[in-house]
């Protein structure tokens, strides 16, 4: 019997990080959100951000790759919203997203980090913190694309 235990830390953000996910129907689309990782077999353990991000801490079955998660996730998601009119200033997702995988251990402290995102960024602009996640990670942030225009 084989076992996997597979977190990971997702950041995307809107089309020009734009702010264009308002408050008042955010709740509506983590919902959707939750449904298409439920539908994926993927387990949702916290989804959170700000109006122009989104957080989300998920363990994905490993027969999944990442890049086709994030294709259904962004695809779905941008036709919902879209449709749904809850959001009429969305233009669509930005072209990349951020992933970094992360131990069991860490998990408490993503999802404590993710619910404090609107505190969060009342001190931290979304792109410094992205910043931080790649210099942590060792990523490039000089030719990094994840902030060039979509």
């Amino acid at each position: 019997m084989s076992h996997t235990s597979l977190f990971y830390h997702i950041i995307f953000r809107t089309k020009y990080s734009e702010p264009t996910i308002n408050e008042l129907n955010e709740q509506k689309l983590y919902a959707y959100i939750s449904g298409i990782i439920k539908n994926k077999k993927s387990i949702l353990y916290i989804i959170g951000g700000k109006s122009d991000h989104i957080h989300i801490l998920v363990s994905i079955p490993p027969n999944i790759a990442i890049s086709d998660f994030m294709k259904v996730l962004k695809v779905e998601t941008s036709k919902w919203i879209k449709e749904s009119g809850y959001f009429p200033k969305f233009l669509g997702w930005g072209s990349g997203y951020a992933v970094f995988s992360c131990s069991y251990a860490e998990k408490e402290a993503i999802i404590a980090y993710i619910k404090n995102q609107k505190e969060h960024h009342k001190k931290v602009l979304f792109r410094d913190e992205l910043e931080h996640f790649f210099k942590e990670n060792g990523i490039d942030t000089e030719n990094n694309l994840f902030f060039k225009d979509d």
